[in-house]
């Protein structure tokens, strides 16, 4: 597949947060997801993005088209240079926030997406990887 979507969006404005909206929402779409599924991975984007430009200022979103065995799928790896998650656990449980959010970025991304990894170390920043996988062949 020659994917012509930017791979990598840099994060440092609010602005960059809708290039990343467009740029998710191309791909899903190139790759054949559903409407249901194509807005489900652009909120789940939508949130992590926001959350690297709210609580690290900047970062940068990944967009690949991954496989395995007969299913075709987009990663999204969002990654930033910030303070880190202090606790992940914690961080997963609705409601839970370090801001003046809801705190239904992280949970919430998890439930829209079938696949979630995050790595965080304090003082070094936080990589969160989420995978949709496209349903059917």
């Amino acid at each position: 597949m020659n994917d012509s979507f930017p791979e990598e969006v840099a994060l440092r404005t609010e602005t960059d947060i809708v290039v990343v909206r467009k740029s998710v929402r191309e791909a899903a779409i190139r790759l054949g997801f559903g409407i249901t599924d194509v807005t489900r991975i652009i909120t789940a984007a939508s949130e992590l993005a926001r959350n690297v430009f709210l609580y690290a200022g900047s970062g940068v979103v990944r967009c690949r088209v991954v496989s395995r065995s007969d299913q075709v799928g987009l990663e999204l790896i969002v990654e930033d240079h910030g303070p880190g998650i202090a606790d992940i656990d914690r961080a997963m449980q609705p409601g839970y926030t370090t801001g003046n959010g809801l705190g239904l970025g992280l949970p919430g991304a998890k439930r829209l997406m079938d696949e979630m990894e995050i790595e965080s170390e304090a003082g070094k920043g936080t990589k969160i990887t989420v995978k949709k996988w496209r349903k059917g062949t």
